[in-house]
């Protein structure tokens, strides 16, 4: 039994799952958005929210902690100069994983994984603050003054309707 063993090894050896994940952290990271299936993002979710929290602090240690887990210069250029700016204020959950259906040969659940920040759709626009009073008593007064009016309407119309003398 697993109890406890909250670790997913996606069916790979340890190398390969290293690998991977390291792979699409690169990705993420240079794409913003990447397609994958969720077994495989929420365990990327678990390895690069580390290393964004890691990237927030720009020192040499850091930089070196975040290339020994990317192995990848640019991305951590990327990392350093791009992103760790947008996501400084943020205290965590750095990136958000929605679901889009099915993959058609063999029904894996498929989602896509992002970087909150860099997302325009998804980002929080300032609304404007109206104060509405809303009650039963005046929805039900609202409605008893437009039915007599929606009765009438269609009887108004049918009045007019003459037949053409030949």
């Amino acid at each position: 039994m697993r109890h406890g063993k909250k670790f997913n090894h996606l069916s790979r050896t340890a190398s390969h799952r290293d690998a991977m994940l390291s792979n699409m952290a690169v990705s993420l990271i240079m794409h913003k958005r990447i397609t994958t299936t969720l077994a495989k993002a929420k365990a990327l979710k678990k390895f690069v929210e580390p290393l964004l929290t890691k990237a927030k602090q720009d020192t040499t240690n850091a930089r070196r902690v975040v290339f020994s887990h990317l192995q990848n210069k640019f991305a951590v250029t990327e990392l350093f100069q791009v992103i760790s700016p947008k996501i400084a204020d943020r205290p965590g959950g750095y990136t958000r994983i929605i679901k889009t259906g099915f993959r058609q040969g063999d029904m894996a659940p498929v989602c896509f994984i992002e970087l909150v920040d860099f997302d325009e759709n998804m980002a929080k626009t300032q609304k404007k603050a109206t104060r509405t009073r809303r009650s039963r008593k005046s929805n039900a007064a609202a409605t008893a003054t437009e039915a007599p009016a929606a009765a009438e309407a269609p009887v108004a119309e049918e009045a007019p309707a003459e037949a053409p003398a030949e």
